[in-house]
């Protein structure tokens, strides 16, 4: 926490931090195996990209120290056997009085990064889940990772108010993403996902399925599956760090295709485990 470690009951910041009161910041989860960080880079470039969309400046040095701090991390905790994660958030720091313009004089970044242990959802990569969908209605800037998750948290209570795994949110009648993933869809042989736009994240594992996809020779097409095909897709499925790759078997209570996880989601987990277990 700001350049100390130190007990996780014992961290706190200020009621001033921009985080705190305007959910000013960004995040990054970073998946850990065995003491190998899986996709790191990417995870990191895609942080100064949310640090330029908010006009963030993060201290260089700051920055490049922030691997070492992962892992110098993960070795106090105990988790460089096994699986883990590493939390990162940066705030724009903490400035009175509170006003909606940017701290004059600018003031330094509040840094916080955490590590914990990780069990993947194996019985939901193979079983599948059901969701329900809800609107999507959240800011037009979804490509950048901000701690801003009030609509993501909403969507989440919903689904499990209504006794399912997740949700599917639709914008302008097509499906944009889940409130914490991904979502590809299968028809007739072909892999569909929404374009990487201002209207969803562009993923990491995102990314990792479009290159399986390529490397299995999987046809795919970016561009959004519309709200009344829905129903008639032959696949579906969520890809995400802590996510990984999940089949969806049911949504608003009807089976997708057979109503069971499909030949494509199958091959694309199988690659995907491959990668991140570095076999």
């Amino acid at each position: 926490m700001n350049g100390e470690f130190i007990d996780q009951e014992q961290a706190a910041v200020s009621v001033a931090d921009r985080g705190f009161v305007f959910g000013d910041g960004v995040y990054e989860v970073t998946r850990v195996v065995d003491g190998v960080f899986f996709q790191e880079q990417e995870h990191l470039a895609r942080l100064d990209e949310g640090l330029k969309g908010l006009k963030i400046n993060l201290d260089h040095k700051v920055k490049d120290l922030i691997p070492d701090i992962s892992r110098e991390l993960i070795k106090r905790n105990g988790h460089t056997k096994g699986e883990a994660t590493v939390y990162l958030q940066i705030t724009r720091g903490a400035a009175f009085p509170r006003t909606h313009t940017f701290p004059e004089p600018e003031v330094p970044a509040t840094v916080y990064l955490s590590s914990g242990s990780f069990k993947p959802h194996k019985g939901l990569h193979e079983n599948g889940v059901e969701v329900i969908t809800v609107p999507d209605v959240r800011w037009s800037r979804c490509n950048l990772k901000t701690v801003n998750l009030l609509p993501n948290t909403l969507a989440r209570q919903q689904a499990k108010e209504a006794g399912v795994n997740s949700a599917v949110m639709i914008r302008d009648g097509v499906v944009t993403e889940s409130p914490n993933a991904n979502i590809f869809a299968v028809k007739n042989g072909i892999l569909y996902t929404f374009p990487a736009s201002n209207y969803i994240l562009n993923g990491i594992t995102r990314r990792e399925v479009i290159d399986i996809a390529k490397s299995l020779e999987i046809p795919l097409v970016t561009e959004p599956v519309r709200q009344d095909d829905l129903y008639e897709v032959d696949e579906l499925f969520f890809s995400g760090t802590t996510t990984d790759i999940q089949p969806i078997i049911a949504i608003d209570r009807r089976p997708v295709g057979n109503g069971k996880p499909g030949e494509f989601v199958r091959s694309i987990q199988k690659e995907y485990n491959l990668r991140l277990y570095h076999k």
